[in-house]
This record gives C-alpha cells, structure tokens and sequence, in this order.
C-alpha cells in the first residue's frame, strides 16, 4: 500500500486492480481501481467486479486509500499495481507471506482521467464514462469486442443532435428525456455527455429499466462521472411516470413494451420520440392474406419480416395521426446489431391531427387481418 499511496501522490498512479478474493462475499471477485478528476477535484473511482453485476464508487483519495489497506491481505490477497515508473504485482501467502515483483511500465503516458473533456468529435473516446461502461480502455481506445457497441453510440449520438435540432426545444429551459427501458445505458450516458459536454445545455435524463442490479450500476457510475443530471430508476414502462419530457426514447423495448413507450410519449406531448424496436410479436400471429400477398405469408422467415415491416409501419402511422412528423430508417448497418430500424417523430407545430394517417392504419390492419394493435388500444 506504500508503493500505491506513493504513486498517487507523486502523479504516476495510472490504475490498480485487487484480485485472489477471500472474504465472505461470495460473489464479489475483484476490484478494479482508477484515479478520477472530477468538478469536485480528485477522487479514487472504485469497480466492485461480482459475478452477475457491478458496483462503481467514487471516494475522496485518503478515504480510497483507507478503504483499500483494509481490504488487501485481509480479504484480497493479489495486487497489481500500473505506475509510470514501474508495474508492480503483489501476492500475499496464505500465511501472510508477501511477494513483491517489480516490471517495466506498461504505460508511458498518462491516460486522460477527466470525465468531461469537449473536443471536435461528438463523443469523445478519451471520455470517462465510456471508460466505466467498458467500452474504451485507460488508453481511450475502443476495445476489439466494443467496436460495434462504439458505432451505435456515435451514430445514436449523431441522430439525436440533428433530430434536437428539428424539433426546435427550447435550450434556455432544462431539458428532460426519459429513456425507456435504458439497460446497461450506453445511449443514455452518450446523450446525457453530448447535450452537457458538447450543446452545453442544461439537462435532465431518467433512465427507467426493471432490472434493479443494472439500475443500481447505473446510478453508481453516474455519481462517479459526476453527471448530476442523470438518474436511473427501477420501474416498467408500462407503470412509470414520464411527467414532463421533451424527448422520450425506446431503444430495444421488447414487442408491445415500445407501444407503451410510444404512448408515454405522446401523452407527454414530447417534442421528440425515438425507438428503436425490439422482438415483433403480437401482428405476426393475426396476419392473413387472402389475396395476391398470400405466398409471402406462406413461409415463416418471410412472414417475420414482414410482421415487423407491418408493425413498425401501423405504430408511424399512429404517431402521424397524433400530430407527429414520423420517419423510419436504418439506424445502424446490419453488422453491428440485426435490430437496426429507428421510428423518429417529431411534433409538428399544429395541433391538427392527420386524418388521412388514420385511415391509412385503418386499412392496413384491415389489408392484413389484424384484429387489435397495443398502441391502438392505448390510444384509443
């Protein structure tokens, strides 16, 4: 612990991690241990790696210190130290003999440790976050593993910039967007950077999703990258809610999760709502043909595929007869993600809702045989 306490002190500290884990927690597995500047100035950011899930904390530098010389030789009993001087490895015996190696530095240069750096590029891969979420590494490069889960995030990013645009929302008010279903919160932690870091806009993002373990990391490493304006919480979309939003999204709601979504949306009155759907499944079993179409419902792998065109054209539609300007398109080639299509609508200035809309989705669920539709029924 001298060796660690002395290269933060100095300014060489690069990162460390605890491992060969003893205690009484038996799904804790390591620590995972970085230096972080913050508004609030330098802080000690903690990972606790457990099986299933993690924890992330941020600690002022002698409480990290602290907390770490409690915990090594007493319930982690490995340490690997990465300094710019040397590359330590510690191993404690279990009669609490220590071994001590010493290697030359993997790392030269200092990899950046602020969470907000602005720079040309709309998401910045040095940033801090990306970093906590596992998709960069202390170099700021993007993992071999990542590459794809990178393109959705500069291209998610992207969108939404030109979409805010669009849709005209007052920047001289804070901004709220609701993410529904947020996940491991790879988009939301992108947008919340790039409207703060980037717009320098004053926001407010509620990240909703009913995995607690997932929303309790999320929180964690909030607080860690000092992003104050965002919060997650354990709910479902059907149950939550939304109050006020500006922008609501949906990205990779299961089946008629992303109706219920879209309805929060529109309820809101929100200037813009995207999703990004997931898992089509209450058309495909309704769909009939009885026409010059029928052969195309005949096979299964057609037929899936056009039940998700069917579905994702009924829910546009919907949203255009609410006063929605609506477009679907491909959000991300195939090779990164197989669900790839994105609903983007934006409020239209009058209220006047578009009837000729309406009476195309009544036809094409009448063309099909559909008898019900989620959104409809919402609506309705």
């Amino acid at each position: 612990m001298q060796t660690l306490s002395a290269s933060i002190a100095e300014g060489s500290f690069v990162k460390a991690t605890f491992g060969n884990y003893r205690g009484n927690d038996p799904h804790l597995q390591k620590l995972l241990i970085r230096r972080l500047d913050t508004k609030k100035g330098r802080r000690l950011f903690v990972l606790f790696r457990f099986d299933t899930r993690d924890t992330a904390k941020n600690y002022d530098i002698q409480d990290g210190i602290s907390l770490l010389a409690e915990k090594l030789g007493t319930e982690f009993y490995s340490g690997h130290l990465f300094t710019l001087e040397n590359d330590f490895q510690l191993e404690i015996g279990k009669k609490g003999k220590s071994r001590l190696n010493r290697a030359k530095p993997t790392f030269n240069t200092m990899p950046e440790t602020a969470h907000d750096r602005q720079k040309n590029n709309s998401v910045d891969p040095s940033s801090f976050f990306l970093k906590a979420l596992g998709i960069t590494g202390d170099s700021g490069k993007v993992k071999p593993r990542q590459h794809s889960k990178w393109k959705q995030i500069n291209k998610f990013v992207e969108t939404i910039g030109n979409l805010f645009d669009e849709a005209k929302i007052n920047p001289n008010r804070p901004v709220r967007m609701v993410d529904m279903g947020s996940g491991k919160g790879y988009l939301t932690f992108a947008a919340y950077n790039y409207f703060v870091n980037k717009r320098g806009l004053t926001v407010e993002i509620i990240g909703v999703d009913a995995n607690a373990q997932l929303v309790e990391l999320s929180n964690s490493i909030a607080t860690s990258c000092d992003f104050s304006g965002l919060s997650f919480r354990t709910g479902k979309i059907a149950d939550f809610d939304i109050g006020r939003a500006d922008i609501l999204i949906a990205l990779h709601a299961c089946d008629t999760a992303t109706d219920d979504a879209l309805f929060k949306g529109i309820s809101a009155n929100a200037s813009l709502i995207l999703a990004s759907p997931c898992c089509h499944k209450e058309i495909r079993p309704q769909m009939s043909h009885k026409g010059s179409f029928l052969p195309v419902l005949k096979h299964g792998a057609l037929l899936e595929t056009q039940a998700e065109i069917v579905t994702d054209t009924l829910r546009a539609l919907l949203l255009e007869s609410n006063g929605y300007k609506t477009r679907v398109f491909e959000f991300v080639p195939t090779e990164h993600t197989p669900k790839n299509n994105m609903i983007a609508a934006v409020r239209r200035n009058d209220s006047e809702k578009d009837k000729a809309a309406k009476e195309s989705f009544l036809e094409l669920k009448s063309e099909f045989g559909i008898k019900s539709q989620k959104l409809e029924s919402l609506l309705s």
